[in-house]
Order: structure tokens, then sequence, then C-alpha cells
């Protein structure tokens, strides 16, 4: 749990997810397309990986726990959510408060 707080606090925006993960991918996809410049941790290539993955599945309360998103330090949740944040105009308010956009 450690290592995750730790990296979801090292930058604005803050991606965990697997290679290869569709919605991962579509997550980051999106969050760039807004201007945003996401730090994308895969688990599946890091050494802390498993560990990680466990932790987020405690935090979010699901498995599989990718993708996980961050914003400005803070669980935001998995896809679902940051799709249900962006089509009520609630996302890119976000994102400029965290210091990732700033349009």
């Amino acid at each position: 749990m450690e290592q995750v707080t730790k990296l979801a606090g090292q930058r604005a925006v803050v991606i965990f997810g697997m290679s290869s993960c569709c919605m991962c991918h579509t997550v980051t996809s999106l969050l760039r397309d807004l201007g945003a410049n996401p730090t994308v941790v895969e688990l599946d290539e890091d050494p802390w990986g498993k560990e990680m993955e466990k932790a987020l599945a405690r935090l979010l309360g699901r498995n599989p726990a990718v993708p996980a998103v961050f914003i400005g330090g803070r669980l935001v949740g998995c896809t679902d959510k940051v799709m249900s944040l962006h089509l009520s105009g609630k996302l890119v308010p976000l994102l400029r408060n965290a210091g990732a956009v700033w349009v």
C-alpha cells in the first residue's frame, strides 16, 4: 500500500494498469486527449506489481484492480468512474485543480 500511495502522490495524474489491458489504454488515451500527461505504472512490468495490485484491489474493493486512476494524489477509481466524470463535465475541472491541465 505504501508503494501505491508514494507513486500516486508524485504526479498530478497516475494510472496503475497492465500493459495488455485495453481499458487501461482507453483511459490513458482519454486523459492525454484532454491535455494531461499521466504517469502510467504497468503493474505487470514492475517488480512490486503484484503487491501493488493487491493493495489496489483492497482500495477499490474489486478485482481486477486496473485501471486505477489517481488525480491529485486521490483515488478517482476505475474506467467507469473516469468516464462518468468525463460525461458529466467534472473530469476537466478535477484535472485543472490537480495542475494536470491548464486549459
